[in-house]
């Protein structure tokens, strides 16, 4: 395997409360047939190992028998640095420009990254959106824009493969870059959601949040931190700025 297709080592897919164990089968299915092979099951709601998911992985049993499963999408989430959700709803309602595949998947191909996927009858909740940091929605008709599950994991897991094999025959290993230094490292999903709940208190506590519009005050305060793509070294930074306030704060009492 050339260097550039390693890359699809760093996504795992997740599934957020999938409903029906055929499509799971059907997700480790095109999920194989791709390069994928990380699949991580958020508080699945049928077998992942059943029957019918067997059926329909076919060659692919060997990613169900691998796939994680978390209670929480957080705990999904835990050593990625970059996360994207998929969403079927339109830009008035995200507040935030959601992406084609095409154009917003190569984002994940160089850091430990997830791609979320919402249960089968609802898609992602705000809340649970809220732990991603860009938006992906799959171009369709008008007259019916919801994607069932597996094909819409297809369409992204496709656009993923093509972007490696593009990279493969236009990119030399040459030029591929450098490790990042130490202070460089970017920050993960955790350390940021650790970084938020803690900024939270603290904006709660001077009053510059409300609790009755706290969510969605954070909400823009999250799209904010996204944006700068912060370092672990920044990170500890913005988080002994908290700590310090929070010190001044009791000081003052």
């Amino acid at each position: 395997m050339s260097l550039p297709r390693q890359r699809l080592n760093n996504i795992r897919i997740v599934l957020v409360e999938p409903a029906g164990s055929g499509n799971i089968g059907s997700v480790a299915r095109i999920m194989k047939n791709m390069g994928l092979h990380h699949l991580t099951l958020v508080n699945p709601q049928c077998d992942p190992l059943g029957q019918e998911a067997q059926w329909m992985a076919v060659h692919a049993k060997d990613i169900l028998e691998s796939a994680q499963q978390t209670a929480t999408l957080p705990a999904a989430l835990v050593g990625c640095q970059r996360a994207i959700a998929t969403t079927a709803r339109s830009q008035r309602h995200l507040a935030i420009t959601p992406h084609p595949p095409r154009t917003a998947l190569p984002w994940l191909l160089d850091s430990p990254s997830a791609l979320i996927f919402g249960p089968e009858d609802r898609g992602l909740s705000n809340q649970e959106l809220n732990f991603a940091q860009r938006f992906l929605c799959i171009p369709t008709s008008e007259e019916y824009r919801a994607l069932n599950l597996a094909q819409a994991v297809a369409v992204c897991a496709y656009e993923l493969h093509q972007a490696v094999i593009d990279a493969d025959e236009t990119s030399p290993q040459t030029n591929l870059p450098a490790a990042l230094p130490n202070d460089h490292v970017p920050a993960t999903l955790e350390q940021m959601e650790a970084h938020y709940e803690q900024l939270e208190a603290l904006l709660l506590d001077v009053g510059f949040l409300y609790p009755h519009t706290a969510h969605a005050r954070m909400m823009k305060v999250r799209r904010l931190f996204n944006r700068a793509n912060l370092s672990e070294a920044e990170l500890a930074m913005l988080r002994g700025i908290n700590r310090q306030i929070n010190w001044k704060l009791s000081q003052t009492r």
